[in-house]
């Protein structure tokens, strides 16, 4: 087999981005401090060390928050330019304001003014490096898919779903339609396509061939992974590429593909995961109640009516609880029977979106969480009538009460809208995605991804 072309996986990327930035920064501040008039930090200080630390974690941190690591950001020369800003003005002001840990603020303001630019500017060139050097296909994996024309919605789907990686062809029973590079499974020989495209993996489902294609298929897939090719099959890489579980995982055999996440018996990922919730809630409450007034005004002005309602909500084993929230529609939006919220909603206020696009609307779910109702993150809790409905139509929509509910969640960053039953159900495919995979690793990125969605105004 010809030897294969270098590539950086997704993560590979990730990682390097976070080192170089790292890399980046501190080269930027050490010959600053050595060459020039830059005295704010010294680098022949005892606690140079230290005050490294806390900037790449300041850093780090607000990167997540504004996206710097996000591939798709990554790519685009204006949001790079925009999030590194950003991460590099809000890094300054809280490593300034941390003087105990950090470096004395220096007699001279422009010092600051400096150590902003030394962090921005060298960050914003190397990421521009990247953009034009190493965000290339010939840098991406070279992925062949293999599937029967029966799922060619799939095919299409995770063919076409950006993931950063290049799929060379496909293999299947049948040209599909709006697909290239078709190659038949009956006579196909995959070890030549994977020699002459360089494939590096490949993403396999059988079913619905032929037995005597399957056996074909097989006998070739075994020889390439004596060779070193990769082979995943079409549900794990779907899941690994969206983020959330195939459909075919929803039939009767569900339990042997969806368990519990090893969290779920975990006593003290439970125990810290309330303590946050408790901690979490008290200051957002606090924060909310400075608030009050400028929101009573704003509701006065815009909504005209009652501030603060609340409704029957679906939570934890299917039982019923009030939520608290406040109103963002007009009155009696729902007077003739309830409605899923759709995207640019008319019933919703010129002051309730505001209240919907900064979150503040669910402020009073903190109350919630501290009663034990929810949780921090988890499934969003549905309304009753909606649970009825969905239960009947999506067999195994009930799976998502088996944790407690939450003020955000795995569906509500990466696919906030759900207004028909088929949106639901892939929203239920990112609840059932959390559920399975819950750690305190995939709480953090929501919570991340929340705090990113509240910053840009793009909340529900």
């Amino acid at each position: 087999m010809a030897k294969k072309p270098p590539f950086l996986d997704i993560s590979e990327r990730k990682l390097m981005l976070r080192t170089f930035d790292v890399l980046t920064i501190v080269l930027s501040l050490t010959i600053a401090s050595k060459y020039s008039d830059f005295t704010y930090i010294n680098i022949k200080s005892d606690l140079i060390y230290k005050w490294f630390l806390i900037l790449v974690i300041y850093f780090l941190l607000f990167g997540e928050v504004f996206q710097l690591y996000n591939l798709k950001v990554a790519n685009n020369r204006f949001l790079v330019i925009r999030g590194i800003a950003v991460t590099s003005l809000i890094t300054t002001l809280f490593y300034i304001f941390s003087p105990f840990i950090t470096p004395s603020l220096p007699g001279n303001r422009l010092q600051v003014f400096y150590f902003f630019l030394l962090i921005a500017i060298p960050t914003i060139f190397w990421r521009f490096l990247y953009i034009s050097l190493l965000f290339s296909p010939k840098y991406f994996k070279n992925i062949i898919v293999i599937g029967h024309a029966s799922k060619k919605e799939k095919l299409i789907e995770l063919i076409k779903f950006e993931n950063f990686q290049n799929i060379t062809c496909y293999v299947s029973n049948e040209k599909i339609e709006g697909l290239t590079n078709f190659y038949n499974a009956k006579t196909v020989d995959l070890l030549k396509i994977v020699d002459t495209n360089l494939v590096t993996e490949i993403v396999i489902s059988t079913s619905k061939f032929s037995s005597d294609t399957v056996k074909k298929l097989n006998k070739e897939i075994i020889l390439l992974f004596e060779k070193g090719v990769s082979i995943k099959s079409f549900e794990t890489y779907y899941e690994s590429a969206t983020k959330r579980i195939p459909k075919e995982y929803l039939d009767y055999n569900f339990y042997k593909k969806i368990n519990f996440s090893v969290n779920n018996d975990n006593r003290f990922y439970h125990f810290t995961q309330r303590v946050l919730d408790l901690i979490l809630s008290i200051l957002g409450l606090v924060f909310f109640a400075f608030l009050i007034p400028f929101i009573l005004i704003g509701n006065l002005i815009g909504n005209r009516g009652s501030l603060f309602y609340t409704q029957e909500r679906v939570g934890y084993q299917g039982k019923t609880f009030k939520i608290f929230k406040i109103r963002s529609m007009i009155k009696e939006a729902e007077k003739d029977g309830a409605v899923w919220a759709q995207k640019n909603d008319t019933r919703i206020t010129t002051f309730g979106k505001i209240l919907r696009n900064t979150r503040l609307d669910e402020f009073p779910q903190f109350i919630n969480i501290i009663k034990g109702d929810m949780s921090l993150i988890g499934p969003r809790p549905e309304r009753p009538e909606f649970v009825f409905e969905l239960e009947d139509k999506i067999p195994f929509y009930a799976i998502r009460h088996v944790i407690k509910p939450g003020l955000t969640g795995w569906a509500q960053v990466n696919y906030p809208y759900a207004s028909t039953i088929e949106e639901q159900e892939t929203k239920l495919r990112y609840d059932l995605y959390y559920i399975k995979e819950r750690s305190s690793f995939l709480d953090f990125k929501i919570l991340i991804k929340t705090i990113s969605i509240v910053l840009y105004f793009r909340g529900q």
